[in-house]
């Protein structure tokens, strides 16, 4: 008798269980690029002409992406290289300090089941996928280099998580 009597305790813990371990799976796909081309090296410069048709070119890139989320710096270069997104998709820009890399990444982490566009600089994209766990294949984003295009994603499952980068261009191709 006292065996019958446990088992609706037992089945209730079992299902809770399932519950919770089939709610803490999720995929999410982030995607990682420096600003576009700009007019000059002054902190609070605009995108140049070049800049902004490379901006349309990743709106165009990424339309399809199912885009949740938009991070970019505070910078005027890194917003109006996410503005024609933004403007299709009709979503806000968030900004996160350029200042700590280790920030963004804790933040992306939370993102659970999220697909994010994150515009930063020559100096932290790279710094960015290797604190989600990936090794890209660029050591270092030369000052004129602005068509690259990081795509990480997260797979979190019952057993961990997979980490899978795909690194490719958008826009027209940085002169060699």
């Amino acid at each position: 008798m006292v065996c019958i009597a446990w088992r609706p305790f037992y089945l209730t813990i079992v299902v809770s269980l399932a519950i919770f371990s089939l709610s803490s799976c999720s995929t999410s796909t982030i995607y990682i690029v420096r600003h576009a081309e700009k007019v000059s090296e002054a902190d609070t410069t605009s995108l140049s002409p070049v800049g902004f048709q490379r901006a349309e070119d990743l709106a165009g890139a990424l339309i399809n992406a199912q885009i949740d989320s938009i991070l970019t710096t505070p910078y005027r270069r890194t917003r109006q290289t996410a503005e024609p997104l933004a403007r299709q998709l009709n979503l806000p820009i968030v900004s996160y300090s350029a200042r700590s890399t280790e920030e963004i990444v804790q933040r992306l982490e939370r993102m659970k089941g999220k697909n994010v566009l994150v515009v930063g600089h020559s100096n932290t994209i790279l710094e960015i996928a290797r604190g989600l766990g990936v090794k890209p294949r660029m050591t270092k984003i030369e000052s004129d280099d602005f068509d690259n295009l990081l795509r990480i994603t997260l797979e979190r499952g019952l057993f961990g998580k997979s980490v899978r980068l795909r690194e490719s261009t958008y826009g027209e191709p940085t002169p060699p």
